[in-house]
């Protein structure tokens, strides 16, 4: 229906009340636009402006709120609790409100209302993981541990980025590394390898193996990388036996895991095909070092993929060890040290060779191979060695001694491929 003004006194009536409206907006978007200037500045003064031009406006009261509660210099958390009880008269279902005013009320000691202001901002927002992470904490702060474990597994199974984190809150209340890996950590791969990452930086192996047996309990895809505190810490620490488990279920839990080495060779990865380095029984390659650069090239190699070059700029008499790999051993049993190199111009009278460290009786020992220099097609070089008593991890090391002569500096380039100790009796790589 088409309204018609019949009369000029009806059209000013009209145009009147279009202007009211239009200066009534005009006013409330201006007074709009400087309330979140104010807020935007971050201060006291900025807050306090914004709640005089809104006063209505729960979120301004809320900020305010914040401010005192929070505010480093001067906090205010009887202030800061008036204020969120005005934020929250304009707007009862802000879970935040909630959650910052039941961390004022638990801040001055009063657990009752603390309590009650969790529980409003879990009835605000039920499947808020910060909500039930907050509650949970408070809870066993209260020493309501069963409980607060239940809602922090809520939290961790609404955001598993927080496994790590709540493992390491639950363990200080109850060091039962399986009790909290059953109620509170979900089975989750995220999980886990934060709470692995975790412990072994806190030296805690122990509590480390059970996560990793949840974690094996997944059958997940994983990275050696995401394992590489957990396994250096058991080499570090002499955790060889669990090491060598781990290590076997890691790699058979790898994308693309290398071909398979020489049968019964201790030493992981022979053939550089992985491209993985640094931890663990990988090996830990220096990228440059001392007039030498390491890296992989499928260009030149023995077998498989790709072997690893090692590039001499002639500028040192290099005393080169710098490509290592740990390997677990047996005492008493005979090892056969083996690996295929090929050189190109390498000068002076001092090459590549492999080296054996190792102790025994209490000191380092070491045992090397011949070496090779010049330019020379690829060669074998071995060794046989047998572990000593007590001895149960060896490190096999891609070395070029010093020069002692005159004219040590050393440049050209040696190419290192399949490397690989067996045990004696049992065939190398062809």
């Amino acid at each position: 229906m088409l309204l018609r003004l019949s009369t000029t006194a009806s059209r000013s009536i009209l145009v009147l009340l279009s202007l009211i409206s239009a200066v009534f907006l005009g006013y409330y978007s201006v007074r709009n636009a400087r309330a979140e200037h104010a807020v935007g500045l971050n201060t006291l003064a900025g807050y306090q402006r914004a709640v005089r031009l809104e006063p209505g406006s729960a979120r301004n009261w809320y900020l305010l709120g914040r401010y005192w509660q929070y505010n480093m210099e001067d906090p205010d958390a009887n202030r800061a609790i008036t204020y969120y009880h005005r934020s929250l008269s304009f707007d009862p279902h802000s879970a935040d409100a909630w959650l910052d005013l039941a961390t004022a009320y638990d801040g001055e000691g009063d657990a009752a209302e603390s309590r009650a202001a969790f529980l409003s901002a879990r009835r605000a927002a039920p499947a808020s993981a910060d909500v039930a992470w907050r509650y949970g904490n408070f809870l066993l702060r209260q020493g309501e541990v069963e409980t607060g474990f239940e809602e922090i597994h809520r939290a961790v199974l609404a955001d598993p980025k927080r496994g790590a984190e709540a493992f390491s809150r639950c363990w200080r209340v109850d060091p039962d590394a399986e009790r909290i890996l059953q109620s509170v950590i979900p089975p989750s791969r995220e999980a886990y390898v934060g709470i692995l990452h975790d412990l072994a930086d806190a030296h805690q192996i122990e509590p480390a193996l059970a996560v990793w047996k949840h974690l094996v309990a997944l059958h997940p895809k994983i990275s050696l990388g995401e394992i590489r505190s957990f396994s250096n810490e058991m080499l570090r620490s002499g955790r060889v036996a669990e090491l060598e488990s781990v290590w076997q279920q890691a790699v058979s839990m790898m994308d693309n895991p290398p071909p398979p080495d020489p049968s019964g060779s201790v030493l992981w990865d022979g053939g550089f095909e992985s491209g993985f380095n640094g931890d663990g029984l990988a090996w830990h390659v220096l990228k440059e070092s001392h007039g030498v650069r390491a890296d992989l090239d499928s260009s030149r190699k023995h077998s498989g993929n790709q072997s690893l070059r090692l590039s001499f700029y002639g500028k040192e008499n290099v005393n080169y060890a710098e490509a290592c790999h740990y390997a677990i051993v047996r005492p008493g049993v005979a090892y056969r040290l083996s690996a295929w190199v090929m050189t190109k111009n390498l000068t002076s009278s001092e090459g590549i060779r492999l080296r054996l460290r190792f102790t025994e009786k209490s000191s380092s020992k070491i045992s090397e191979t011949s070496d090779l220099r010049g330019t020379e097609p690829w060669t074998n070089l071995s060794l046989s060695w047998i572990a000593p008593s007590g001895s149960q991890v060896v490190q096999v090391c891609i070395v070029r001694n010093a020069d002692d002569g005159m004219n040590g500096d050393i440049e050209g380039s040696a190419w290192v491929d399949d490397v690989s100790l067996v045990p004696s009796g049992e065939s190398a790589h062809p």
